[in-house]
């Protein structure tokens, strides 16, 4: 048999001309470049705008389809756009110029509207789209980059409506023809459109969170309903402030998980308190013979009892921000916090308490290793040692 050649790794050495420096200053140049672009369009808002959006909200409260379509780098776009509406409760669809002229027409319904994206304003395809959409009367939303050289483009002249993106090159210091900065401009103006639909036709978050329950943006705006592990009255045992310390625990014992509190009630039913495994362990610790005593009496009374003011939506985003009490987020962020207290105080341990039964084992588990991996080596890099994380 012959016997097999062993190959040599081939070395590829790759120059690069230019410093990193310089690089960096190139992508500086690309996004300012497009950042001017979408000021530009800002700059040139007027009531095009209003009447492109008394048209959606026409088509979409009469339950038409704003069909969105475009070829290329403007498809993508148009697409994008589409998407972004649906989310916001209008009803959309992306359609390939192409594919409408084999047989798509028949998406298109005289309830509807098109909106149509080309930066020439001259695609072929598009342009013969929107005259077929013209001569069936549906409305048409033109983005383009509006006329050059003082000529108006096909496109724009068969549109109801016409949105200038108003680039005239594109990013890249003019060496580059590739769609950047009109693509980028196109975009912005799609996504003022669908907002400003939604915020007229008074579109919620829980309205987006029925057309996206998914992700992460879902997850924060689902009900806490959905969340909590412990229901009243059903896992979550619930005792009367006349109820003996005693007689709590056996009606709890009645739970086949153990939430290791119950609530207590008065005689409104209305919550009065909490009672934990510590606060029986305290007691017992401390005389058996407090069992016997009314549970209201040895209970940990809530915080309106306290005078409190009850939790809201604005304090909790208050706690969990950069200057809140609450470690909640990334280990970045959360290393930051206790950094910044070190920095206030100059403290030289820190002490943290992580909420477990309201949080799914794993996800304390996995906290906990956060905690140990990512945010003590940042808190001692960051303090030269000091500390105790």
């Amino acid at each position: 048999m012959p016997t097999r050649t062993r190959r040599e790794p081939i070395e590829v050495s790759i120059s690069n001309p230019k410093s990193g420096n310089d690089e960096l200053q190139f992508i500086q140049r690309v996004l300012a470049h497009e950042s001017d672009a979408i000021n530009a369009i800002a700059a040139g808002v007027d009531e095009r705008y209003t009447q492109a959006i008394d048209l959606i909200v026409k088509t979409a409260d009469a339950g038409g389809t704003v069909l969105v379509s475009g070829l290329g780098k403007s498809g993508h776009i148009g697409a994008k756009i589409s998407a972004t509406m649906a989310s916001l409760g209008i009803t959309s669809h992306a359609v390939h110029p192409t594919e409408a002229a084999h047989g798509d027409l028949g998406r298109f319904r005289k309830n509807d509207l098109a909106i149509c994206l080309s930066h020439s304003g001259e695609t072929q395809e598009l342009v013969a789209l929107a005259s077929i959409l013209r001569q069936d009367k549906l409305p048409i939303i033109a983005i383009t980059r509006g006329p050059k050289d003082g000529k108006v483009s096909s496109l724009q002249r068969i549109a109801d409506v016409t949105l200038e993106v108003l680039v005239t090159d594109e990013a890249g210091d003019g060496a580059y023809m590739a769609p950047t900065s009109s693509t980028t401009g196109a975009l912005a103006i799609g996504d003022a459109l669908a907002l400003a639909v939604a915020r007229r036709r008074r579109f919620t978050n829980e309205d987006f969170h029925a057309r996206h329950p998914g992700g992460t943006l879902g997850s924060l705006l689902k009900p806490v309903s959905e969340l909590i592990r412990f229901v009243a009255g059903k896992n979550l045992p619930i005792a009367h402030e006349t109820d003996t310390v005693a007689d709590a625990l056996r009606d709890a014992s009645q739970v086949v998980r153990r939430p290791g509190a119950l609530l207590v009630v008065d005689t409104d039913g209305k919550l009065a308190g909490i009672f934990t495994d510590s606060d029986l362990r305290r007691l017992i610790l401390r005389n058996p013979d407090e069992l016997q005593r009314p549970i209201a009496e040895v209970m940990t009374r809530i915080g309106r009892e306290r005078g409190w003011p009850p939790t809201t939506r604005a304090r909790f985003d208050a706690d969990r921000s950069s200057r809140g009490s609450l470690l909640v987020g990334n280990p970045e962020e959360v290393a930051e916090k206790i950094i910044r207290s070190h920095e206030l105080f100059g403290n030289s341990r820190y002490l943290l308490q992580l909420t477990v039964g309201t949080m799914p084992h794993n996800d304390v588990l996995k906290a906990i290793e956060l905690l140990g991996t990512r945010v003590a080596p940042m808190v001692r890099a960051a303090i030269g040692g000091v500390a105790e994380a």
